[in-house]
């Protein structure tokens, strides 16, 4: 079939202009830090990508981000998705510069790719040609170093990232083992931005395989 995106929706972004001062001790804000922005998603790598993308493009930081457990299908509340963003800020302006970042990528920029015609089954396969301060810090690599973020269902990842692994000159730097809170699997690979497009490719080629075949041991 071909290609279909599926696009992450941010659902709820909201600016605190000024943070309570326990609040902020809770976040272990620094010091001048005193405004955020929320920013809840439909789904969550999107979300990861999307507050560090927020990084680059404003003088903000991501200050707490976690995916919620069993995904948006069983959301706590229809605002919630699967991921919650926290990003901080010496002021609003800055963190609304960062939330608007965040958003664009969402909805133009990186998605995942349905695999089936009910958008059921998909993948997640994007280059990061300059990692933020965010991911970076994630896989544990330099900031600006380029990041194949790859994530799928947790046997396709698997497959998937041998595969990757296989295809190019790049480095498993932060795997992340099925099943995850949304029971997806997946990693981060690093390496040049060609070679992290190669195993990104070579990623998504061995997860639409599985799902063309997917009791065909070879």
């Amino acid at each position: 079939m071909r290609q279909q995106p599926i696009r992450a929706a941010a659902l709820a972004v909201k600016v605190i202009p000024n943070v309570d001062a326990a609040l902020a001790r809770q976040l272990k804000l620094k010091k001048g830090m005193r405004s955020l922005g929320l920013l809840t998603s439909s789904i969550d790598d999107v979300g990861y990508t999307a507050i560090d993308e927020a990084t680059k493009k404003a003088a903000v930081e991501v200050v707490y981000a976690r995916s919620f457990y069993a995904g948006s299908a069983h959301a706590s509340g229809p605002l919630s998705g699967e991921f919650i963003g926290i990003i901080g800020g010496e002021t609003p302006a800055e963190v609304k510069s960062g939330l608007d970042a965040a958003v664009e990528l969402m909805e133009n920029g990186a998605c995942f790719y349905a695999l089936n015609q009910e958008g059921t089954h998909a993948y997640y396969a994007h280059v990061i040609s300059r990692s933020g301060s965010y991911l970076s810090k994630q896989a544990g690599i330099a900031e600006g170093e380029p990041i194949a973020y790859l994530i799928a269902p947790p046997l396709e990842a698997v497959y998937g990232l041998d595969a990757a692994l296989k295809a190019a000159d790049v480095r498993l730097c932060r795997f992340y083992g099925p099943p995850t809170e949304t029971n997806f699997a997946g990693g981060l690979l690093t390496g040049s931005q060609s070679a992290c497009a190669a195993a990104a490719e070579a990623f998504a080629e061995a997860v639409r395989r599985v799902a063309r075949e997917p009791t065909k041991p070879g």
